[in-house]
């Protein structure tokens, strides 16, 4: 068993990060450290290798392929979940900048948040919990923190990431008690009701300003939703109004453009100002104080919140359940039962090195063994991806 190592991990953050950050912010001079010890990072601060240990792996890569609400092949200029975690991780930075929070660590949870997310969105999670149901569930936040503990594998020292421990529990943003109590450490704050870092509540807020926007824009753009439903929300009224007023009738483009980022400045400056002032309010002097409070301090007024809660409303009603989203997440789920029936009846389906892993976790766990590295294999794959395992596993045209 490697040994842990005992913060700081070998290294001072630069004096100017160090200067900036206010004295509740995460700082990886005082953090708790990585799994396995390793020598500091001389020129970086320890987030900032966790930011690029992200970057570079694999499973960041695979984001490029895995959508949010379209599947990928019906189109080129949808977001997908990796162009959405660079527009999560822009939001995050700035609001962090304005609130002396560490920019790095806000800028690493972001661009991890997503790894262990499956193909076809919440569809496919939706569909792969299903399969999991007998054998413990899925999470995406849960397997995000196995991608970067576990799965990737690239390191001689270690396996995953060996990324510090405010970066594993700010991924893990969401658990439930069950899983929490296998976690450990790491989830113990689900337990306790003890709240995470604020770098980790700011990258959950940045996650939501980030996909009801996009949503907005992609289903405008795939003509599912129009400008006069979207009039209905009180906030996309409001700044379209704005817009109307300032401009006349520009093209419908330019409309959705300059309405979107006027939502988005009106979220971010109010999160900023709500945040600071709860923070004053709580008398928050250090990092134990975050969190040890009963509720997390990074937060929209009560005003917007209720405004931002009937977007959501809306874009679930309208967007996430409309007829060709649905019929869309249909297949999807078929594609994710199709594939998890095969690979959990006869693994050697899979490749060899899957192969290998169900039959080594199976002599341990038993089925629910086997059943991890199917889900893992699954999860992993990008839309298209799964939709040519599918085709190759079910039809008989296909040779491989």
């Amino acid at each position: 068993m490697r040994q842990r190592s005992t913060p700081p991990c070998g290294t001072t953050p630069p004096e100017r990060v160090n200067a900036e950050l206010a004295p509740y912010a995460a700082d990886d001079a005082r953090s708790r450290g990585r799994r396995h010890r390793e020598d500091g990072a001389g020129h970086r601060s320890e987030y900032q290798r966790d930011r690029d240990r992200i970057i570079h792996s694999a499973a960041f890569r695979r984001l490029e392929y895995k959508t949010q609400v379209f599947v990928n092949h019906e189109g080129d200029l949808f977001r997908t979940r990796l162009t959405h975690s660079v527009e999560v991780a822009q939001i995050a930075r700035t609001i962090a900048r304005s609130l002396r929070l560490h920019e790095d660590l806000c800028e690493a949870v972001s661009l991890a948040h997503d790894l262990g997310h499956t193909p076809f969105g919440h569809a496919g999670q939706d569909a792969l919990d299903e399969c999991m149901k007998p054998y413990g569930g899925f999470e995406h936040n849960a397997q995000s923190l196995r991608v970067v503990d576990e799965l990737e594998d690239k390191y001689a020292e270690f396996l995953g990431l060996n990324l510090m421990f405010e970066t594993r529990e700010g991924i893990l943003k969401h658990c439930s008690k069950a899983r929490a109590e296998q976690l450990g450490e790491v989830a113990e704050r689900f337990l306790s009701n003890r709240q995470t870092t604020l770098e980790a509540q700011l990258a959950n807020r940045a996650d939501e300003i980030a996909y009801n926007n996009h949503d907005i824009d992609d289903g405008l753009r795939a003509r599912l939703l129009t400008i006069d439903q979207l009039r209905q929300v009180t906030l996309f009224r409001r700044h379209h109004d704005e817009v109307i007023n300032r401009y006349g009738q520009i093209t419908l483009k330019q409309q959705r453009h300059e309405t979107i980022r006027r939502i988005i400045n009106t979220l971010v400056t109010d999160l900023i100002a709500h945040s600071k002032r709860a923070l004053i309010d709580a008398g928050i002097t250090s990092l134990e104080d975050v969190r040890a409070r009963p509720l997390p301090l990074i937060a929209f007024s009560p005003a917007l919140s209720a405004e931002n809660d009937e977007l959501k409303r809306f874009l679930r009603e309208h967007l996430y359940r409309h007829h060709q989203v649905y019929r869309m997440m249909v297949k999807a789920k078929r594609v994710i039962h199709g594939l998890f029936d095969a690979f959990i009846h006869d693994a050697r389906l899979m490749p060899p090195d899957f192969h290998a892993q169900a039959q080594g976790l199976e002599a341990v766990e038993g089925a629910a063994g086997r059943a991890r590295v199917v889900a893992d294999y699954i999860a992993g794959m990008t839309d298209r991806y799964a939709i040519d395992e599918h085709e190759r596993l079910f039809d008989p045209r296909r040779l491989r």
